[in-house]
């Protein structure tokens, strides 16, 4: 059988970016580095790079992701092709964008060499190329998830207050919700476990603390509904 032959074809390098979302306990943070080469030495970028010959797009970007923040297993999800033939001004290369949700008060060991800073999501500098465009199209992604799924397993503490929880949503949707039916929706949908500790720093009766059914969570999240105040 005759080998077919490539070398007609176009090569191009392939690359992937990470938008990374952390939640503080108030606002939603998204984690911004420094370009440390040229072109655009030293402006805010995403981080990003490209993926090898052994690799899938999914281990690159759990590689990368790793090289930034030392955490492994973070939640990942692809969100988008960006393949603009001028997007880049040295070479032609397609990119991949990555959303990953991060606990920020877990042990992150943010790597020195980029440079890296945790802004608010509602002000951040603005990116080299088409980054601010690939952020943009994963808030919206985010957005959907959380009306569609269950969300804070990942961005939240293993215990917190109704009141957090609370907080990431209005964060994420950057509305404010009405206390009573965000806690009579939340527990419609049956995915919370109370414990007997309380948090007594947000006064002093204090507040019960919540953890994550995580059966019920990911049973939930697999089925789907539709979150709506």
């Amino acid at each position: 059988m005759k080998k077919r032959d490539y070398s007609q074809y176009d090569r191009y390098l392939l690359a992937v970016d990470c938008i990374v979302f952390g939640f503080d306990g108030e606002n939603l943070k998204i984690l911004i580095t420094k370009r440390n080469f040229d072109p655009m030495y030293g402006e805010w970028s995403l981080m990003g790079g490209f993926m090898k010959s052994s690799e899938t797009l999914d281990c690159a970007a759990s590689r990368i992701l790793t090289t930034l923040t030392g955490l492994e297993n973070v939640y990942l999800e692809q969100l988008k092709c960006y393949s603009e033939p001028d997007r880049e001004p040295t070479a032609r290369i397609v990119s991949t964008s990555y959303y990953a949700l991060i606990n920020i008060k877990e042990n992150i060991q943010i790597n020195e060499k980029y440079s890296a800073k945790w802004f608010d999501f509602e002000d951040f500098p603005s990116l080299i190329l088409d980054h601010n465009l690939m952020i943009e199209d994963a808030i919206k992604r985010l957005r959907y998830r959380a009306s569609t799924q269950p969300i804070g397993f990942e961005l939240l503490p293993e215990k917190f207050t109704m009141k957090d929880l609370q907080n990431l949503y209005e964060a994420i949707f950057n509305e404010k919700y009405d206390k009573r039916n965000f806690i009579s929706k939340i527990n419609s949908l049956d995915i919370l476990i109370k414990t007997d500790e309380k948090d007594m720093t947000s006064s002093k009766k204090g507040s019960f603390l919540y953890k994550f059914d995580e059966k019920k969570y990911n049973k939930k999240a697999s089925n789907g509904f539709l979150f709506k105040i």
